[in-house]
Order: C-alpha cells, then structure tokens, then sequence
C-alpha cells in the first residue's frame, strides 16, 4: 500500500498533471488516471486500517504534519454555520507556524469566500466535494465537470417520488435549486448533483440506482442525502492535487471531517480525524475521533497535532 501511495504522488507530480486529471470533466477522461486514483483509494479501503495500525505501533515521535484539510459542515462550522473563536484562533495560530490550513467541503466558491476572509486565508481550496480546486481564493487550478446527461438521467429518475425528494446542484454560474431549474440542462456547465429526503426507502432506491450504473462518484453530507460528482472526482482526489501543487506528501497531511464525502481524503491522509459527530462509517474508518464541531473539535486537533 504504500509503494502504491508512492507511484501515485509520483504520476501526479508528471509535468503534464494539470492536463490529464483535468480530462475527468470532458466526455473523454483520461482513463489510465482514473484507474490509477480509483485503486489507491480502494486499496486504502482494504488495507488502511492494518497499514494505519502499524504507523501507530513503529512510530514513536510526533509527526511534522504540514497541512490539514478541513471539512465546513459539521467540522469547522458549528450549528448555526459559524466558526467559533476557539476554532478561529487555533487555525490562526497553525497559518503563522506555516501550517496550510485549507478548507474541503461540498458548498461551492461562492459559499466558501465569506469563511477564508473570515480566517484570513490565501491557500488552495477543495470545493464542491472536489469537482473545483483553487489555488488560491481567486485563482482556479482545476475544474471536473459533471456531464449534463447524468443530471437529466438523475432528475428524470427523481422526480417519479414527487414532492417526498428534493433536488438542488452546483453549476459554474452558481447553485440551482427545483425553482429555479434551467430548462435545458444540457446548456449548464455542472459541478455537482445533490438529492434529499427524509425517506430512507426512497433514499436508499436513489442511491442504489445511481450506484448501479458505476459511473459516478456517490457520497454525502449528512444521512439523508445524496451528492454526485464525476467519476472519480471527490475531496481525496482534490488533496492530491493540493498535495501536488504544495509539494507536500500525503502522509504529512491530516483530514477532519464528518460525513461520507470526507472519507476518500481521510483514507488517503497521514492522519485521518473523524469529529465526534461524524457519521459511524467515518469513526471506524478514521485513526482517531475528536470532539465534535460543538465541542470545537478543530481546535482540539490543531493544538494536538501541529502546535
């Protein structure tokens, strides 16, 4: 596992990177890259908890972590979609020891901005659950575009279940929900799909569904949704572009999140955290579980691990 983590960081340092992972978002993905990333991550889904154990029996010192990668929603944000002055000042504090703090989540640019000025950030950024990477809060370093046909494919499936489901998605012009919806949705560049009900039956239908084509990536931000991104296009892939473009190993980034969508970047980090909120599946697949976003988790992990 970790020679393949090896050859991965490797391919992804190739001088023409940017080109071929930014194929994903056209109708022609470089499939070679795409079976590269898809068997890191289901690798570290095998073998991550035997691997993770051995780190923690031969190492003996604290870890020079120099990133960590922060999930919005039920991780940094607490509640009412504030950041608490613990969480603030901790993060403020890691930035001024040159510890890249940088935000992965499934909200959108636009979203995201209010928050880095806030944090006082000029740092690269996972957004929409990785279909965007920044470079910068200004400057876009990759874009993986979710193709039209799977969103009409979706919606027509949807929307036999009525008013029970809710639907809404990202688009490069900005969020769409079912009011609003273009009437041509082939006319919309699309970065993500999102679908919510309070049906567990109608949601699991969904869900299975989708999955059943295996063409698309599938997570979500809380129990009751469901958010679609292109294939092979999530928050663990963007952290290797960020890793990249910092020249930073993995294994000396950290990961926090809550919910299914930050479980591919918290396999693939040197320390994946799950809060003490997050969904079962991340707790057991995390290396340890911090308090949770009420609790000012964040804080807790910063001034633990990279103070």
């Amino acid at each position: 596992v970790g020679l393949l983590m090896i050859m991965v960081e490797k391919f992804c340092k190739i001088r023409d990177f940017n080109q071929r992972f930014s194929g994903l978002a056209n109708d022609q993905p470089d499939s070679s890259f795409c079976f590269m990333i898809r068997l890191n991550l289901e690798m570290n889904k095998r073998f991550a908890t035997t691997e993770k154990r051995l780190k923690k029996i031969t190492w003996r010192g604290k870890m020079n972590y120099k990133l960590i990668a922060l999930d919005m929603d039920g991780t940094l944000l607490n509640r009412n979609g504030e950041i608490s002055a613990a969480n603030r000042e901790a993060i403020q504090e890691a930035a001024a020891n040159g510890v890249y703090v940088i935000l992965a989540t499934g909200r959108s640019i636009r979203q995201v901005i209010p928050y880095v000025e806030q944090l006082n950030l000029n740092v690269p950024l996972i957004v929409n659950n990785g279909s965007e990477v920044w470079r910068t809060p200004d400057r876009l370093l990759a874009r993986h575009l979710l193709r039209s046909v799977y969103v009409e494919k979706i919606l027509s499936f949807v929307k036999q279940y009525g008013d029970d489901v809710s639907y809404w998605g990202h688009t490069v012009r900005g969020e769409v929900s079912a009011n609003d919806w273009p009437d041509d949705v082939h006319s919309e560049q699309w970065l993500q799909l999102a679908v919510k009900t309070e049906n567990e039956s109608c949601l699991k239908e969904i869900r299975d569904e989708i999955c059943s084509w295996n063409e698309l990536e599938i997570t979500n931000s809380s129990p009751m949704n469901i958010e679609v991104n292109p294939f092979a296009v999530n928050k663990g892939t963007g952290l290797i572009q960020v890793c990249w473009l910092l020249d930073i190993p993995l294994s000396e980034a950290i990961a926090v999140g809550d919910s299914l969508n930050d479980l591919s970047m918290i396999k693939l980090a040197g320390l994946g955290a799950a809060m003490g909120n997050a969904q079962d599946a991340v707790k057991q697949t995390s290396d340890l579980i911090a308090p949770s976003n009420e609790e000012d988790g964040v804080a807790w992990l910063v001034k633990h691990y990279l103070l």
